[in-house]
């Protein structure tokens, strides 16, 4: 099969963890583990968050001359270069010699005009205590809001339109390369008059990034590998139940918070009912079992209704 996984943040950084290259590589390590079992056999495209990176690359940035700092698009491409040469490297010591890799910088179409950009949501960055709030948005005029119980910079995420380099990334998974692609959602790209290529300030969302990906190379299975077991319905509350099998509008009637659960279910019922294939949400340590259909919560327009996992309801 063709299939993506789309790693989630947890995959690279888990929340309240230094931001440093050995604490994302033994993240990067745990998670190659998980793809290396499930990649003999099938054609593997990965895609990953950035937000803790394109945060802190932006924070050392400022170090040096605020008036200076390098874009987003640009931190984008950075840290799309930088957690794709880990996953490689870490999949290299698992996987055959023979198995090849690629990690590719992956422009991504965005409409200037898109409504994002007048309402920042994106977090990006590391947490902050609500102490720091005013001053970090007086030093840099940020836009804050929380995040829990803390506080993040948040950014644009317009919608993506189009990936620039689908066709590389057809033809390397054609001869059997693990592609890297897509990283953090994209690198943010605008057209200017005259068909002139820039970047702009803004994050794409990864999810909705990774499902316009998986639908645009005809992926078979499109997995979201995150740190929830499952979808869940009433979540936090005892009443929790872990969704096994769902349809598509089933599982959207019942909304899910845009901070975290929401863009997965939405990208998920996206691919599901414009490719009529299955999109699954799990735990990163269940991939094997997610490709199967025996864990977290796939999504599909061959059933209408909801299965619940066994002891959930």
């Amino acid at each position: 099969m063709r299939i993506l996984v789309a790693l989630g943040g947890n995959a690279l950084l888990r929340r309240g963890e230094p931001m440093t290259a050995e604490a994302q590589r033994a993240n990067v390590r745990v998670a190659a583990a998980a793809l290396a079992a499930i990649q003999p056999g099938n054609e593997l495209v990965i895609t990953h968050g950035n937000g803790p990176q394109v945060g802190l690359l932006a924070l050392q940035g400022s170090a040096y001359k605020p008036d200076e700092l390098y874009p987003l698009d640009v931190l984008g491409a950075e840290t799309e270069g930088m957690i794709g040469y880990m996953i490689e490297q870490e999949l290299g010591n698992l996987l055959p010699f023979e198995v090849p890799f690629a990690t590719v910088l992956t422009m991504v179409e965005v409409d200037p005009a898109d409504p994002a950009f007048k309402d920042p949501s994106k977090f990006i960055g590391p947490i902050y205590p609500a102490g720091e709030v005013a001053r970090l948005r007086a030093a840099h005029g940020w836009v804050l809001k929380q995040d829990g119980d803390k506080w993040r910079r948040v950014v644009a995420s317009p919608a993506p339109k189009r990936i620039f380099e689908l066709r590389p990334i057809r033809w390397l998974l054609e001869r059997g390369t693990v592609v890297i692609a897509a990283g953090g959602g994209g690198i943010p790209t605008v057209y200017d008059p005259g068909r002139r290529l820039r970047g702009i300030e803004a994050v794409v969302d990864k999810d909705f990034c990774s499902e316009l990906l998986a639908r645009e190379l005809h992926a078979d299975l499109f997995i979201m590998a995150t740190d929830a077991a499952a979808v869940f319905a009433d979540w936090g509350t005892p009443q929790a139940r872990a969704m096994r099998r769902a349809g598509p509008a089933a599982i959207a009637a019942y909304g899910f918070p845009a901070g975290s659960m929401g863009p997965k279910v939405e990208a998920a019922c996206r691919f599901a009912t414009a490719t009529g294939k299955r999109a699954v949400i799990g735990a990163l340590a269940d991939l094997p079992a997610l490709l199967r259909g025996e864990a977290g919560t796939t999504i599909t327009a061959a059933v209408s209704g909801i299965a619940w996992a066994e002891g959930a309801g």
